[in-house]
């Protein structure tokens, strides 16, 4: 059988319909390529703000990157809940503004927070809802400071709570890789406590020498956080009644009593 098209009445009488399709296409066509250059020049934009973050946020000059996902923080915010018992819109909210302070105090000082951004974000937000609430100053007392960023972010969280601190830091301060000048410099993005008094005092050395630990122990401190290797005879006798301890993973010496684990931290309640 011969095909329609082939037929000169046919394709007369099919004209308008086939120049009707012809219009439509070009109509679809056309759309589609608007809709195509839009995504080109959406995904071009992402480009340039991905950079521009990976160049804030990246692992560049860090121990970890300061880019969090949706699943990160929510689990975050249930481990710091469980550990706290805050209600989860509290712990959220908190969480944000840690995470603030921790990208805001790295972009500022000179050096890094030690630690993954869950970890250093669950510190900051646990520790001022943990940390007993007397009335006086708060003692800290930080074993391993690295570049003292993490004091500097963690008095500012203390003062959002109403808390005013007093810091010791116990660190070998022998510029590998922490320098005192470094230190001191980072501790004055935290802000300074009101009065005359000194609110941070560096102590060299190590908590395994006496010497350092009786330097130490004129003060019972609030809340202890150790960096790294630790005695445990030394920071229970260091923490004051009802001190949170915060130590390198969930081992604790006697005397502490177990909160629970946040990120690659464990939480500790010295005895009242």
């Amino acid at each position: 059988m011969p095909s329609l098209l082939s037929n000169p009445l046919a394709r007369r009488l099919l004209r308008p319909a086939f120049s009707l399709v012809e219009q439509r296409m070009d109509r679809v066509t056309t759309a589609f390529q608007q809709d195509l250059d839009a995504l080109h020049h959406e995904v071009a934009d992402l480009r340039r703000q991905s950079y521009g973050l990976g160049l804030l946020l990246d692992h560049a000059g860090r121990d970890a990157h300061r880019m969090p996902t949706p699943t990160q923080v929510d689990r975050l915010v249930g481990e710091v809940r469980s550990v706290t018992g805050a209600p989860g819109e509290r712990v959220r909210g908190d969480i944000t503004v840690a995470y603030r302070h921790l990208v805001a105090l790295e972009a500022l000082g000179v050096g890094g927070i030690g630690g993954s951004v869950s970890d250093v974000c669950g510190r900051l937000t646990a520790v001022p809802i943990l940390a007993p609430a007397n009335g006086a100053v708060l003692d800290v007392l930080e074993v391993g400071t690295l570049h003292g960023l993490f004091a500097a972010a963690l008095r500012r969280m203390l003062r959002r709570e109403g808390v005013e601190s007093r810091l010791t830091i116990v660190d070998p301060l022998d510029g590998t890789p922490t320098r005192e000048d470094v230190v001191r410099c980072n501790l004055a993005l935290g802000g300074g406590r009101p009065g005359d008094e000194p609110d941070a005092r560096l102590v060299r050395g190590a908590l395994a020498d006496p010497a350092v630990r009786e330097r130490v122990a004129d003060r019972r401190y609030g809340v202890v956080i150790v960096n790294g290797d630790h005695r445990p005879e030394a920071v229970r006798e260091l923490a004051g009644p009802d001190a949170v301890v915060v130590l390198d993973g969930d081992t604790a010496g006697p005397g502490l009593a177990a909160l629970g684990s946040v990120a690659d931290s464990g939480y500790f309640r010295a005895a009242a």
